[in-house]
């Protein structure tokens, strides 16, 4: 599971990794990256932490199928968030194909998107 430190809740963070973040798509799923964004919400003068958030919509299947894909996102998320920059904003969109995909393969389009993501290959 995620650590609570990492999840991304807010509507507003979202929206804004969404909207003013890179994004990388595969065929199972598109992940949007604000890299180093501070959170105005965070008290002190420490770095704030990484947070993920995941976007699984009805067109990848019933609700068993959504939380399946979620789960799946979440403990991938868990072992390579250390690998952002702190205080990134990270969102994984899920698309329809997630659904039928494995864990493998979720895996392989994750670890592609972050790479091209993180490494700063072109779109």
């Amino acid at each position: 599971m995620l650590p609570t430190e990492n999840r991304l809740r807010r509507r507003e963070d979202f929206a804004t990794a969404v909207r003013r973040g890179r994004r990388a798509g595969r065929p199972a799923l598109v992940v949007h990256l604000r890299s180093g964004a501070t959170d105005p919400h965070a008290p002190g003068e420490s770095a704030p932490p990484t947070r993920a958030g995941f976007v699984v919509s009805k067109a990848v299947g019933g609700a068993v199928v959504r939380n399946k894909v979620k789960r799946r996102l979440r403990h991938l998320m868990r072992d390579r968030i250390d690998l952002f920059p702190p205080g990134s904003l990270v969102v994984v969109r899920a698309l329809p194909g997630a659904g039928d995909a494995d864990h493998p393969q979720l895996a392989r389009d994750l670890d592609a998107a972050l790479n091209r993501l993180l490494g700063g290959g072109a779109r």
